[in-house]
């Protein structure tokens, strides 16, 4: 059931530590690298709760949610091929504008694909097994993400891929690992699309009030603006209170995506800012990429372990430990000097990943109807894009003017808005 994952994990990978290097490499400065990061979450702020509205409100051959991850998976696996090959394709416009504009296909694409596994795991389980499923949804996640994070420093160092290329254009170690992903990604997301029954809206109605009931509502959208409106207003409450957590993690978590590898390439290896073409610089983007690599495989260990965390000591409080210890990770690779001390950061933010990927949803997922699932997993996902959004509007300026460009004091501002969160969760009531 979440095996798609697997897939859609690498691309996002793949996408998560190499696209600042890609848009360097075709003319970005560091201090705009975040407004052209905004693709993902406005795209996300519109796409999820679109998806969830009609997935809630489909059914045919392929079921409910089915058709829209398989969809989607099919236009991330083109815009992976073609953004880091952007330089090549340039005719008539410059290579920057078409990698965004792949960059943005991807985002768009990959939003369509995610948010369907979301609210399949909370269609197809009961509310006991839920921190199960999202934390087994979890582990592929993170096997996915070790994946596509990893490529470019094992296909460079024992492949024997070229790991530099000319000015403006990607190295082929990078462009080789998109294609691996874009490859692993279809045949991951078929096999959910073959192997897994979802349940007719009929069945999920009878499932929540305990006896065969029509559905209360026609499967043909009944205007989607109005719905929405209404639906926004009968929020449940513990989704509200989870907006500020799910403000500062994912604030945190875009800081750290967007400048890890001009922060840790100015501050571990030496490199001069703006400097993308040096050997140096192409190791800290290959390292970067292992050390998120590692982060995410943390959390796939980590979220194997979050059921028995959570029937301990709650749901709540495992999300504000792992949020504290991901904090404080986060903020101390700023006293860190070497590149191997980066791997003592990872362990932590990789606790933190695992939780921030599992916790929240079962902790809202108990509060949702059956019939609105996809719309209200959809609509959770404006409190992952605004921060993103506020982040990418304001950082790289904070960062140019403020910090005189040095990108390492986002990574310790990431650091202080995580620890941020995690006392927020104590604040949920719901």
């Amino acid at each position: 059931m979440s095996f798609g994952f697997l897939g859609i994990q690498m691309g996002f990978a793949l996408q998560n530590g190499n696209a600042s290097r890609i848009l360097q490499t075709f003319g970005a400065d560091v201090e705009h690298l975040s407004l052209f990061w905004l693709a993902a979450p406005l795209t996300g702020m519109i796409v999820q709760p679109i998806i969830g509205h009609y997935s809630d409100r489909t059914w045919n051959g392929l079921g409910r949610r089915r058709p829209y991850f398989l969809g989607g998976a099919l236009f991330t696996a083109i815009a992976l091929i073609f953004m880091p090959n952007s330089a090549v394709l340039a005719a008539m416009l410059p290579p920057l504008l078409i990698g965004a504009g792949m960059l943005m296909i991807m985002d768009a694409s990959i939003n369509v694909t995610m948010e369907p596994f979301r609210a399949l795991i909370a269609d197809n389980l009961p509310s006991e097994q839920r921190s199960l499923g999202f934390s087994m949804q979890t582990f592929l996640i993170g096997l996915g993400a070790v994946l596509g994070s990893w490529l470019p420093y094992i296909l460079a160092e024992y492949g024997g891929v070229s790991k530099v290329a000319e000015s403006g254009f990607v190295p082929n170690n990078v462009i080789y690992s998109f294609y691996v992903g874009a490859a692993v990604l279809i045949v991951s997301i078929l096999w959910t699309v073959f192997t897994t029954k979802e349940y007719s809206p009929e069945e999920l109605e009878s499932f929540e009030s305990g006896q065969a009931t029509a559905v209360t509502e026609p499967l043909v959208a009944r205007g989607f603006l109005k719905g929405l409106q209404e639906d926004i207003k009968k929020m449940p409450t513990a989704m509200r209170q989870l907006g500020l957590v799910q403000f500062c993690s994912w604030f945190a978590l875009f800081l750290m995506w967007v400048f890890s590898t001009p922060a840790i390439a100015e501050h571990i290896y030496n490199v001069p800012a703006g400097d993308t073409t040096s050997v140096g610089y192409a190791d800290a983007g290959n390292w970067v990429g292992v050390l998120f690599g590692i982060y995410n495989a943390v959390s796939a260990i980590y979220a194997l372990c979050l059921p028995r965390i959570a029937r301990a000591i709650g749901r709540k409080a495992t999300h504000a430990l792992s949020l504290t210890i991901g904090g404080i990770a986060l903020g101390s690779i700023y006293f860190m000097t070497t590149p191997e001390m980066l791997i003592i950061a990872m362990l932590g933010i990789g606790i933190a990943w695992g939780s921030i990927l599992a916790m929240p949803y079962a902790i809202l997922s108990d509060s949702l109807p059956a019939r609105k699932m996809g719309l209200y997993m959809g609509l959770f996902n404006f409190f992952i894009t605004f921060p993103q959004i506020v982040s990418g509007l304001t950082s790289g300026y904070l960062i140019k003017y403020v910090f005189q460009g040095q990108a390492i004091y986002a990574l310790l501002g990431a650091g202080c808005l995580m620890i941020i969160g995690a006392i927020s969760v104590r604040k949920i009531t719901a």
